[in-house]
């Protein structure tokens, strides 16, 4: 009986700060007015004015450089690389848990960007001068189911998105695999890991008129809703099949 109870206490959801689920909710339901007040037609100026004063002042230097620094939040080689992380801790440790934060930012960002993207059906600043070649009124309002989905995926950003989602994987995946060759990481640099990336892309993004101001801050809050729910699930608790007893101890560091 005390070691079902032992094993119940574990399995309890970690803590993250702010505590408590009420900035959960805040963030779902600040995602959630913002894209109420863009299907009603308002921030429509607001996004403009910040596309405008963009394209007004991107010279060929900066424009490069905010392309080359905006490759921080590309999706796939993020998912990669934290797959790739999550294995060789994995290897070095002996314990298959090192791969299990990987694979459940894969889920929550698969099923939650991307169904959105076209579900809101949003063209994206540039597609006034590029195809489709849009209107310039017309690249601002969601639900433009009418255009074919690969014109109509800018909201919410998912670069925004993602670099909060596999930054804050590849923080908690690189101290425990740093630690296997006797280095440790400083909690600054843990900090540095999660936030700077993350705030490049959201600059870089609006900057290149690759994504609406609301676009990325709509990913912004999503990508922070996503990176709590990571965060509270407790790996080293979590029941794994028999057939990996093997491979089941638990890795510091990883909760």
């Amino acid at each position: 009986m005390r070691q079902t109870s032992a094993v119940r206490r574990d399995l309890r959801l970690r803590p993250v700060r702010p505590a408590g689920w009420w900035w959960d909710g805040l963030l779902l339901a600040a995602l959630v007015a913002l894209t109420v007040a863009l299907a009603s037609g308002h921030l429509f100026g607001l996004d403009r004015a910040v596309a405008d004063w963009s394209a007004a002042h991107r010279p060929t230097a900066a424009r490069w450089t905010a392309m080359a620094l905006n490759l921080l939040g590309q999706g796939t080689p993020l998912t990669l690389l934290a797959a790739g992380l999550g294995v060789l801790l994995a290897v070095r440790v002996r314990a298959v848990r090192a791969v299990l934060p990987p694979v459940t930012a894969f889920v929550l960002t698969f099923f939650t960007i991307g169904p959105l993207k076209v579900w809101t059906a949003r063209p994206a600043p540039s597609a006034s001068v590029k195809e489709p070649f849009l209107a310039p009124e017309q690249t601002l309002p969601l639900f433009q189911h009418e255009l074919p989905v690969r014109f109509a995926q800018s909201y919410p950003s998912g670069h925004v998105a993602n670099a909060i989602v596999w930054y804050g994987v590849l923080a908690l995946l690189l101290a425990p695999l740093l630690r296997t060759v006797g280095r440790v990481v400083p909690p600054r640099l843990v900090t540095v890991v999660r936030v700077v990336p993350p705030a490049v892309v959201f600059c870089t993004t609006v900057y290149l008129g690759w994504h609406w101001l609301t676009d990325s801050v709509a990913g912004l809050l999503l990508g922070l809703l996503l990176d709590r729910l990571r965060r509270r699930v407790p790996w080293n608790a979590l029941p794994l099949p028999a057939r990996l007893d093997a491979w089941a101890r638990p890795v510091d560091g990883l909760d």
